[in-house]
């Protein structure tokens, strides 16, 4: 008898246990359909030594093909982070051809762990 009762825990744990983890699974904030403005920075650069600007382009480019950061520098001061909804989606071949260049971005706003970032959806040269 207790070797049934046993048996059965042990089977129903283990169909518990998938279901455990989907529950602990943690979603991503759901974010804010956003168009926005701002100038396309080589984040080290920026943040590190603020250098940035047209006379900094090739440098941004240099560092952006070497796996640098590229991100977008709102007007207020903000910068958002590219990012992706599927893993291993590199963002800074969407940037490059902007690099240090005004651009409008349309995409999907999240503020997570005081991170701003946006998944960008359309981009464009900005005047």
């Amino acid at each position: 008898m207790l070797k049934r009762i046993l048996t059965s825990a042990a089977v129903l744990a283990l169909f518990a246990l998938p279901l455990a983890a989907q529950a602990a699974a943690p979603k991503p904030p759901a974010g804010d359909e956003m168009t926005m403005t701002g100038q396309v920075i080589d984040v080290n650069c920026n943040t590190a030594m603020g250098v940035s600007g047209p006379s900094h382009k090739q440098c941004a480019e240099a560092c952006a093909n070497k796996g640098v950061a590229l991100a977008i520098l709102a007007s207020d001061g903000t910068i958002y982070m590219p990012v992706s909804s599927k893993p291993g989606d590199p963002q800074n071949p969407r940037l490059l051809p902007f690099t240090e260049g005004k651009v409008k971005v349309t995409g999907t706003h999240r503020l997570n762990h005081g991170l701003h970032t946006i998944e960008i959806k359309t981009i464009e040269a900005a005047t």
